[in-house]
Formats: C-alpha cells, structure tokens, sequence
C-alpha cells in the first residue's frame, strides 16, 4: 500500500537521491530488502476492527453515567484518537482502491488537497494517541500515590482542559509537520516525544507496581500467605509488562525508522529497513485494536454497558 504526501516521503527519505537509495539496496543484497507487500485488504480489515472496537468504548461511556468521570474520559479520548487512526486509514486505502480501478477520477489538484487532509488527520491521531496513553499513565499514577487528594486534583475542570490542550496541541503539531516534513528538526521532535512517552509511562508503572509489590509484601507477611504475595505480583508483572510491551512494539519500529531516516538515509541496511515502512503502520493499526482491550475492557462495568449497547438495549 503507497502512503500518501508526507508519509510517503517518510517511507522514501528526501535528503538521499533515489540512485543513492537504489545503488544501497542493491549493495546491501539479500531478498529481506525487498520489503514486504502487505495487501490493502489487511489495512482495511485492522481499520474497520478497530473503529468498532473504540466505538463501542466511546458509546459505553457515553451512555453509563458510573464512567463520567476523569480517567473514562481519558479512556474515552484515546478511543476516538485510535479512531481517528482507522478512519484516516479507511479513507486513505478505500481512496487508492478507487482510483487504481478507474472508479474515482479525480483531478491532481484535489487529490493534493485530499493528501494533506488526510496526512493531517493521521499524524494529528497519532500525536494525539501517544498524548492520551500518557495521560492515562499519569492519571493512575495519582490515583495510587495520592488516592486521597486525587478528586480535588483531577478535577472535571482540569480533566476538560488537559483533553482541549492535548487536542489543540496535536492539531498543530500536525499541521506544523505538514507544511515542515522535509526538515530534519521535526522528525527529531517527534522523535524526542516518543521517547518522552516511553520514558514517563516507564517511570510511572514501574513506580506503581513497586509500590503495589510493598504493599502486598506487607500484608502478606502480617497474614503469612506468602503464596498469594507471589501470585499477586506476577499478576502485576504481567500486567506492567503488558502495557509497556504493546507500547514499545507497536510505536518503536515507526519511531526507529524515523531516526534511521535523520542519522543513516543512504546506508544499506536502513535502506532495508526503510522498505518495510508498511509493516510499521499495521503495527501502528494494530495498536489502536489492542488499546481497548487493555485500558477498556478490562473495567468490569464498561464491560456490562459494552453488553447494554451491543444488544442495543438503551
């Protein structure tokens, strides 16, 4: 599947000539250069799984007046980001669909324009994706450590304003990329923002499931049940593992070929590396159908209203 404006430039990187990235390819040898040819169907399946998925998410708390409050909210606005993420992808892959069948003619001057929207629309969903998992990370962060204090903390009025701020943020942000994508400055901001989510989700966790192991150490050893201690902090290494892990595979290989792109655009093996760009945006999808099912579906109430909408009784 061919991206379209920017991301195509992304995948093709502009500050090496295409007889330096071809001589690469060819010097750095072997079939894995090839890249791999991932059919259109697999996009728009992994797009529609998704926008169901999130939804169901966004209808659930929409409708259960229990979840109204600041961390659904937060839930509810990675929902409509990893939608946003589907949708663009959708209109982008049903587009290219049409116009290699000759079904949609369209002149080269609103195909530009199309390219631009839905490039911003995609970038915008996932600064704003990357945003919202943060959000969430620091959000129960402050639940656990200051359980006490956390509704005169986060309260609906700083919850509204943190969602609007990150909004604002990742509409400009997107539009800023657009018009600068061949400025090597603006791969690096984005880059040093992944690696500012990762590093904070990798604090916090960590941080909480320290404290939740101390906790059940202490209570274990009052009560003698070494057995649970040890099963109990299992359970939350699997979980912390699970959150960071998803996070790291689903978001690394598109920010690493980012860094390829600044630090070694002619060098043969990131050529290879730049030949598999599509794999990094299913990764990407893929992260939008997982999001639910870790920060989501979990909640035993959302997951009873999920039951309420899906047999539509409202």
């Amino acid at each position: 599947m061919s991206t379209l404006a920017p991301l195509r430039l992304l995948r093709e990187p502009w500050n090496a000539s295409e007889g330096n990235q071809s001589n690469a390819t060819a010097g750095a040898g072997g079939g894995w250069c090839q890249g791999l040819d991932i059919p259109n169907e697999l996009f728009l399946t992994l797009g529609l799984v998704s926008l169901v998925e999130n939804l169901l998410v966004v209808a659930a708390i929409l409708k259960n007046r229990n979840l109204h409050s600041p961390m659904y909210y937060f839930i509810c606005c990675l929902a409509v980001s990893d939608m946003l993420v589907s949708v663009s992808n959708l209109a982008e892959t049903l587009f290219m669909l049409l116009m290699e069948h000759g079904v949609l003619v369209i002149r080269a001057s609103i195909v530009r324009h199309m390219d631009n929207l839905i490039d911003m629309l995609i970038c915008s969903s996932i600064v704003s994706s990357l945003s919202f998992l943060g959000v969430i990370a620091v959000d129960r962060y402050i639940t656990i450590f200051y359980a006490l204090r956390y509704h005169s903390i986060m309260t609906l009025q700083r919850a509204v304003v943190t969602m609007a701020s990150v909004w604002l943020a990742s509409t400009v942000s997107s539009a800023v990329f657009i018009t600068y994508y061949r400025n090597n400055t603006i791969l690096l901001c984005l880059i040093g923002f992944f690696l500012f989510m990762l590093v904070l989700m990798l604090v916090l966790y960590i941080h909480m499931f320290a404290l939740a192991r101390h906790h059940l150490r202490s209570i274990s050893s009052q009560q003698k049940q070494p057995t649970v201690y040890r099963s109990s902090s299992l359970k939350g290494a699997v979980t912390l593992t699970l959150l960071l892990g998803v996070f790291f595979i689903c978001w690394g290989p598109f920010f690493f070929h980012l860094i390829l792109i600044v630090t070694c655009p002619t060098n043969p093996f990131c050529t290879c590396f730049f030949s598999y760009f599509n794999l990094f945006l299913i990764l990407i999808i893929c992260n939008s159908v997982v999001d639910p099912l870790i920060y989501a579906f979990r909640s035993r109430e959302l997951r009873r209203t999920l039951r309420e909408v899906v047999l539509c009784s409202w």
